[in-house]
């Protein structure tokens, strides 16, 4: 994970996990919509993930 994913997952999350997949995007994007924090924090879980 570099530092660019990082940084775009704090200021637009749903942008940082844009090659993951549409499901991730979809549930990055709702949990943006319900605070900026949990979209933050499951955007760094997507992409911390080794499986993907």
């Amino acid at each position: 994970m570099s530092i660019w994913r990082v940084l775009l997952s704090i200021i637009l999350p749903p942008l940082a996990v844009l090659d993951k997949g549409c499901g991730s995007i979809v549930i990055v994007f709702l949990l943006t919509l319900c605070g900026w924090v949990p979209g933050i924090i499951a955007a760094l879980v997507i992409l911390n993930n080794p499986k993907s």
